[in-house]
Formats: C-alpha cells, sequence, structure tokens
C-alpha cells in the first residue's frame, strides 16, 4: 500500500530510541523529511547517521523538554519546522516515562500533556497550511486501564486522550486530523520493561502471560500502526485512540 507520505515533513519528539525511533525509520524509508530531539547526544547523532542513509533530510538536535522551559520547546518546534520548510505530521513523543518518572506528577504534566498541548500551539500553523495534517498523541494503555499503581503517569496519559478528542474537533475544519495510539508494555534495549526485567523479575514475569498474542510488544509492533494513523493513507479517520498492546488490555472497546 502506498501511504502517501513522499516528500511529507515530520516532527517527532523524543525519536532517538524505542518506538519514536522505528516510527521514525519507517518515514524515513517513505520518503519523509524528518525533524526529532533526543536528550543524548550520542545517540541523536547515530540516529541522524542512520535515517540520513535512506536519503532523507535530517534536523536534530540534543534537547531536553525537562530541565527546558516550554517556550523554548515551542522555539525548538518552530525552529524545526522552518528547516524541514514546513510540517504535515507531529508527533509529540518526549515522555517522563523514558526520563523514568512516571511516578513525579510534574514532570508527567509537562513533559507528556503540556508538551503535547503546548506543541501543538507552536505547529498549528504549519500544520493548516499543509494538505495533509496530521497529529498523532502517544497516550497508554495505563491511561485506559487501571494499571500498576497510582501514579502521575496514568492519570495524566488518560487526559491526553480528552485533549485530543476535543481538539479533533475544533481542527477539523482546518484540514488537521488528530488521533491517539495506546501502545502496551513494549520491551527494547534500555527501555523501561527491559530494566523491569533485570529489577523485578517476579513483576516481569507475571506480565509475560498476560498478552492474548504470547509475547510482549517490540517497537515496531507500535510504530507502524503509528505511521499508518499519521498518513494520508488514514486520511478519514480523527478523533480515535488506537490501543496496540497484543491483547494486554482485557477491557471490551466500544
Amino acid at each position: 500500500m502506498d501511504l502517501g507520505l513522499k516528500g511529507k515533513k515530520v516532527i517527532l519528539t523524543g525519536g532517538s530510541r524505542g518506538i519514536g525511533r522505528a516510527a521514525l525509520e519507517i518515514f524515513a524509508q517513505e520518503g519523509c523529511d524528518v525533524a526529532f530531539f533526543s536528550r543524548n547526544q550520542e545517540q541523536v547523532d547515530k540516529a541522524v547517521a542512520e535515517l540520513s542513509a535512506h536519503g532523507a533530510k535530517v534536523h536534530a538536535t540534543a534537547f531536553d523538554l525537562l530541565e527546558n522551559s516550554l517556550e523554548d520547546y515551542q522555539a525548538w518546534l518552530k525552529n524545526a519546522a522552518e528547516a524541514l520548510g514546513g510540517c504535515d505530521i507531529f508527533i509529540p513523543g518526549a515522555s517522563a516515562s523514558g526520563a523514568g518518572l512516571t511516578g513525579d506528577w510534574d514532570v508527567c504534566f509537562k513533559m507528556d500533556l503540556m508538551g503535547a498541548v503546548r506543541g501543538t500551539e507552536a505547529l498549528e500553523s504549519y500544520l493548516e497550511a499543509s494538505d495533509c495534517g496530521s497529529v498523532v498523541f502517544m497516550s497508554s494503555t495505563a491511561g485506559v486501564e487501571t494499571f500498576l499503581v497510582p501514579q502521575g503517569y496514568n492519570s495524566i496519559k488518560a487526559a491526553m486522550l480528552t485533549y485530543a478528542g476535543q481538539l479533533s474537533q475544533a481542527w477539523g475544519p482546518k484540514g488537521i486530523r488528530v488521533n491517539c495510539i495506546s501502545p502496551g508494555p513494549i520491551e527494547f534495549q534500555g527501555g523501561n520493561w527491559e530494566a523491569i526485567k533485570g529489577a523485578m523479575p517476579e513483576l516481569y514475569d507475571a506480565t509475560m502471560p498476560q498478552f492474548a498474542l504470547g509475547r510482549i510488544g517490540e517497537p515496531n509492533d507500535v510504530a507502524r500502526s503509528l505511521v499508518f494513523l499519521a498518513s494520508p493513507a488514514s486520511a478519514y479517520t480523527t478523533g480515535t485512540n488506537v490501543v496496540i498492546d497484543g491483547g494486554y488490555t482485557k477491557r471490551i472497546q466500544f
């Protein structure tokens, strides 16, 4: 299937590893130009080299949303859009989860929710100027079902679903689609579930039998659905939340 992505401009935050990195790889393979940031300069440099090998124009720097203001963040996004020559797709993926701070309410609020809110505000004019403006928020199954312990991350991810749904209605007349994905547990090198496997093997072992498909997810399992939802191939989809969890959650989705 032709996803209609060739030549599109993609800005994705938190893109040097995990789901974000896997998505950038697919976008670059599909002929997109991409911009991203990550806290680790070495990881940024490695990703830039690999993405550029596909012929993509890549704009990337080390940037830490936790340590910088939301105004600096908005300035980074606008600079990225100017460097790419526009923005067709925005995916705010920088998260407190990547910093290991899921229990910190203030950090979750700033990085996950306000990163999405202020990011869309900064890029609204660029997305409206596109003929296929698309935003995909990265929520979580932790926001749709009770998960582990009460913590900021879970509640903030739930709040993102409400904001995205309302934004999809407000921005639909502008030609901008807004959707969410909610991944379940995903394991990759340096990620949370790799750490849980080492530090809390009893929790890891208890989680593994809960996947209807028989295995924990990998970044590409989510990235492929994310790219499709963001692409012009899904042009009539807005205001939805796609759960990608291998049958980990057990609720009936209406």
